[in-house]
């Protein structure tokens, strides 16, 4: 325990100096896109930062708002290509007067509800699965059960991993045919890919680069998965933020930023506890003190963390305990 805490603060004072330096060349690049790149990269619906905890422990009832205090979105999982599961056929399955008691609990609270799709067991383009289709199938649900917006959990990774790289066009033609039914001014639509999907020169169809580039403009902001990657990766702040290892080419933080996502549509995704996932855990000490550097260099982006009711308000808390907004 003791040398943990002197790595971390070893990595933190190494990397004093970088912080100031990423920050002036990543304003430099924005200052140099005219009004109109701007509006495209920078989204504001709903606002920065956002903090996000998905639920997919099957529970036969939502948590009161109270227990969600300081998240401003909470993530019923999952919607899947055979239609609502989990927590999102809890949701389902309420009645109308029990859903809208619920939405007006949320809304009072500044809370909004979405549903994730997909997810880690749905391999939606490597089955067939046709994106317009099951666009126009999981924007009805939404709407027929009137939820805020939805998030896609694609981790289908057969499909970017294959040479023909079907993955980036299912993906691109699932998030245009969403927006036509779901606008922006009224749902927010986030996509969580794991970090490595933003490497570039990595995937056959340019994995999550490719995808932003195209329609990046449609999308309000990315849960990105720092973890299940190794079992020292995204585990200290410098590799979090500022460089991933080579088995993960930048695809930290800073790294993504630098091939031309904003910093603020780039969410850190984090497991609230060491069973949460395989690996990639950070305690909330050495989290929060992540989180404040990354706002120290301009980054506003807020946190994701899987999942409740692992965790709750004390767990965000702690990382905003360093992170005043």
């Amino acid at each position: 325990m003791v040398l943990l805490r002197y790595n971390v603060t070893a990595v933190l004072a190494a990397s004093f100096l970088l912080r100031s330096t990423l920050a002036t060349r990543l304003l430099d690049k924005l200052r140099v896109l005219g009004p109109g790149a701007r509006d495209l990269v920078k989204k504001s619906t709903p606002a920065a930062p956002r903090f996000v905890i998905y639920n997919d422990a099957w529970v036969n009832s939502l948590p009161a708002a109270a227990d969600l205090k300081g998240y401003n979105v909470y993530a019923l999982s999952f919607w899947m290509t055979n239609g609502a599961t989990d927590m999102a056929l809890t949701w389902q399955e309420l009645t109308d007067s029990e859903r809208n008691s619920y939405l007006q609990e949320y809304d009072a609270a500044g809370i909004s509800l979405i549903v994730s799709a997909f997810g880690a067991t749905d391999a939606p383009t490597s089955g067939g699965t046709d994106p317009v289709a099951i666009a126009n199938s999981l924007a009805s649900w939404v709407l027929q059960y009137g939820l805020h917006g939805v998030d896609i959990d694609y981790e289908d990774f057969n499909a970017f991993y294959n040479k023909e790289g079907t993955a980036e066009p299912w993906l691109i033609t699932l998030t245009q045919q969403l927006r036509k039914h779901l606008p922006q001014e009224k749902y927010s639509l986030s996509h969580a890919p794991i970090s490595p999907l933003f490497s570039p020169n990595t995937w056959s169809g340019g994995g999550y680069l490719q995808v932003h580039q195209a329609v990046g403009s449609l999308i309000d902001w990315y849960n990105v998965q720092f973890y299940n990657q190794g079992t020292t990766e995204f585990t200290t702040c410098n590799g979090l933020l500022i460089a991933s290892s080579a088995e993960s080419p930048e695809s930290a933080l800073f790294q993504i930023v630098a091939n031309g996502v904003h910093p603020d549509m780039l969410v850190i995704g984090k497991p609230g506890t060491t069973g949460d996932a395989d690996n990639g855990y950070m305690t909330t000490l050495i989290l929060a003190s992540c989180v404040a550097q990354a706002a120290s260099s301009g980054w506003n982006a807020g946190v994701m963390v899987w999942e409740y009711p692992h965790v709750g308000t004390s767990w965000i808390n702690a990382i905003r305990s360093s992170w005043p907004v």
